[in-house]
């Protein structure tokens, strides 16, 4: 691919993505990466001084209003040739809860993070993934002509749900679930491959202590899958490894 970018890109599973990327044999031409305070970004500024091929783009994506000063600034790096990959990677997390303990606030700030920031940046970036598109008309779907990847979780998936709670994260990945399905309907015209990314339990700030993956060897792993996705997985839903997941 000519140009990817990656939302939230200063910590975890971000900044594991775009060391994946600049550590393939054919790395992309543009790394987009995004945070919220560069100047805290230090590993994310350290790589950057060694791969030309990372921009860092600071933002912060509740700021709406920032949205179009982005997409100039990509438009003008790629001189014109679109954004071939977006990936909406950036969100909160909250910790498991129960009913009564679930806030009307805290709904409202995770799927104001989780669900309206991406489609109103995925419509903000529209135009550029259109542009690529329409570029590569040659190539089938795939990451090489257009694609949106939203970073989604297990927890989304409604037909697998036998933990519960979550009410606040677990709710908010079932919309964004939602959100890239529809996508893939209004936007199979395009061609512009539309898939949700479980990146599966990854030992991150987000993930915990816990969890059993380790960020590096999976998001080379997520970097191999995405790289592999067509037509056949346009609107579908996998995890980090390639394995389909039920909505």
């Amino acid at each position: 691919m000519n140009s990817i970018l990656i939302t939230g890109c200063n910590r975890g599973l971000g900044l594991g993505l775009v060391k994946a990327l600049v550590n393939l044999p054919k790395p992309p031409k543009h790394v987009f990466a995004t945070c919220r305070n560069k100047e805290q970004a230090k590993e994310l500024q350290e790589l950057a001084a060694q791969h030309p091929n990372i921009h860092i783009i600071e933002i912060d994506l509740l700021n709406f209003n920032e949205y179009d000063r982005v997409v100039k600034e990509v438009d003008t790096i790629t001189q014109g040739q679109g954004l071939n990959v977006l990936f909406n990677n950036a969100a909160i997390s909250s910790k498991q809860q129960s009913l009564q303990a679930t806030k009307p606030d805290e709904m409202l700030n995770t799927l104001n993070v989780n669900v309206v920031v991406p489609l109103m940046f995925t419509k903000a970036c529209l135009p550029l993934l259109e542009k690529a598109s329409k570029l590569n008309d040659n190539l089938e779907m795939g990451l090489e002509r257009a694609a949106i990847i939203n970073m989604s979780s297990l927890l989304g998936s409604i037909e697998r749900n036998t933990w519960g709670s979550y009410y606040s994260y677990g709710t908010s990945k079932s919309a964004l679930n939602s959100i890239t399905k529809a996508l893939s309907v209004d936007l199979k015209e395009q061609k512009i491959l539309c898939v949700s990314m479980h990146p599966g339990w990854v030992r991150t700030d987000m993930g915990g202590e816990m969890a059993p993956l380790e960020v590096g060897p999976t998001t080379a792993e997520i970097v191999n899958t995405i790289l592999g996705f067509k037509a056949s997985h346009h609107g579908g839903f996998y995890q980090y490894d390639g394995e389909k997941l039920p909505w």
